[in-house]
């Protein structure tokens, strides 16, 4: 096996990962299980990026399952160690850009908050753009939002939730690079080696 259990441990926990991100962004579509909103546009443009969707889960699971399956015994399919490094740093690579964007838009998501219907405005809008975030540690600004009900602590929560997720996959994917580098350059490539737990 090329590069022991770890790499098949990673594996797995960035597949869990991936599908956690595709919940929440799907989640994020509908605030309080409506449909409506989506179906008016009446959702903030960062929800429409996709992040946790194709960053966060779809690139991201391209890398687990590239992880996984170079825990095979011929290795890349025979082709060699170099195959299998070469594999697995493309992988991480691919996953460290899925999660970058997870994290990016996760963060300005919550910078910019909910796009909603306001009772001082009357009117769709962004009421905390010019807060910066600091709406987040100013909860009884939150009843500004009228539209959707408790929009802002959905978004906030799964928001969040993406950012930790995005996070932890880019940890992981880039743990994986540096393995994968180390592993070409040094030549650790051996059974007998394998000394991860999963």
């Amino acid at each position: 096996m090329c590069f022991g259990r770890g790499t098949r441990c990673v594996g797995y926990k960035l597949l869990i990962l991936a599908l956690l991100c595709i919940v929440a962004n799907t989640l994020l579509y509908f605030p309080n299980g409506e449909t409506r909103f989506a179906s008016e546009h009446h959702l903030s443009k960062y929800v429409e990026c996709l992040h946790g969707i194709l960053g966060g889960g779809f690139l991201v699971l391209i890398a687990a399952a590239v992880f996984i399956g170079l825990h095979s015994d011929d290795c890349c399919f025979g082709r060699g160690k170099s195959c299998a490094v070469l594999a697995s740093v493309l992988a991480a690579f691919v996953g460290i850009l899925g999660s970058g964007y997870c994290i990016t838009i996760s963060a300005l998501g919550l910078s910019q908050g909910p796009y909603c219907f306001t009772h001082l405005e009357r009117n769709w809008m962004y009421p905390f753009t010019d807060s910066s975030g600091g709406y987040l540690f100013e909860y009884n600004k939150w009843s500004e939002c009228q539209e959707p009900q408790h929009i802002v602590q959905w978004n906030v929560t799964l928001f969040s939730i993406l950012l930790v997720l995005g996070g932890i996959e880019f940890i992981l994917c880039f743990i994986q690079l540096i393995n994968g580098i180390l592993g070409g350059l040094c030549g650790l490539c051996s059974s007998h080696e394998e000394t991860y737990v999963c």
